[in-house]
């Protein structure tokens, strides 16, 4: 009986938490006040292993946490619904500031792989977002996470674009030659997975939220398609200088937050979140 009440009594912010926490395999107190989403389980790998940090995992989360630079990463595999529900979950904790060192299809002949691309906003053609808003509100990165992107891309001198990405949650498209006029169509500079859900769901979450997106392939070129053998080379050559820069933007953006810089969203933990279904 006692067992019942306590369930019936479970409040939307500590079934966030236990879940998060089942997913993850690590407690929630463990994590920091940054948070770097990535898709990329070697991204967590690399960060644990040069800071000699130890490594949790869940049913599907894998997270490493650095106290001493107050940054946890963590890896919520691929697509937009699992973009929403870390949001989701993690916009229940004190988190300042969060990024997603994502990876993404150049659109652009000028583009080069190991460039980058801040999203400024994306095309929502995922389907998830609409759970957050209606199909006409558009999906924009934080303003504040996207000037301290700006400002540590410019000042380490990484070559990068500034863009508009197509979201959508079909894989293996790059031989479906109707998608690919409609991709065409909408004058999108990068294909990605998950950046209008990240958008959508933080926006409605106030969860403060930027990308820096890894120019990994140039799809719309045969020769430039991922395959095995370059997806490697991209990890090898490109990911340590993609981790570096995302501490770097997070120390940015709480420093600009520490100064009152407009941008971030201001937080009401307690505020009801319904969602638009």
């Amino acid at each position: 009986m006692e067992a019942d009440v306590e369930e019936s009594d479970l409040k939307e912010e500590e079934y966030a938490r236990q879940t998060l926490e089942r997913y993850s395999g690590s407690p929630a107190s463990d994590f920091q006040s940054n948070l770097i989403l990535t898709n990329f389980p070697r991204y967590v790998t690399h960060f644990a292993e040069k800071r000699n940090l130890k490594i949790s995992e869940g049913s599907m989360f894998k997270v490493a946490h650095s106290v001493e630079e107050d940054v946890t990463i963590l890896d919520f595999k691929i697509g937009s619904p699992a973009a929403a529900l870390v949001v989701d979950l993690c916009s229940f904790l004190p988190i300042k500031s969060s990024l997603l060192l994502g990876m993404c299809g150049g659109l652009r002949r000028r583009y080069k792989v190991g460039e980058y691309l801040v999203p400024v906003a994306s095309i929502r053609a995922e389907g998830t977002s609409d759970f957050y808003f209606p199909p006409e509100v558009p999906s924009l990165s934080n303003f504040l996470m996207q000037k301290a992107v700006s400002e540590i891309l410019e000042e380490e001198k990484a070559p990068y674009h500034i863009g508009i990405t197509f979201t959508s949650n079909l894989r293996f498209w790059e031989f479906n030659e109707g998608f690919v006029e409609r991709i065409k169509a909408t004058k999108a500079q990068a294909f990605e997975l998950e950046c209008a859900t990240l958008f959508m769901a933080s926006y409605r979450r106030k969860f403060t939220l930027g990308a820096l997106l890894l120019i990994s392939d140039l799809p719309l070129n045969r020769t430039g398609i991922k395959t095995k053998k370059s997806s490697e080379v991209v990890f090898e050559k490109y990911m340590p200088n993609h981790i570096e820069l995302g501490v770097k933007i997070l120390k940015r953006s709480r420093e600009m937050q520490a100064k009152k810089i407009k941008g971030a969203y201001h937080r009401d933990q307690d505020a009801p979140s319904e969602l638009i279904l």
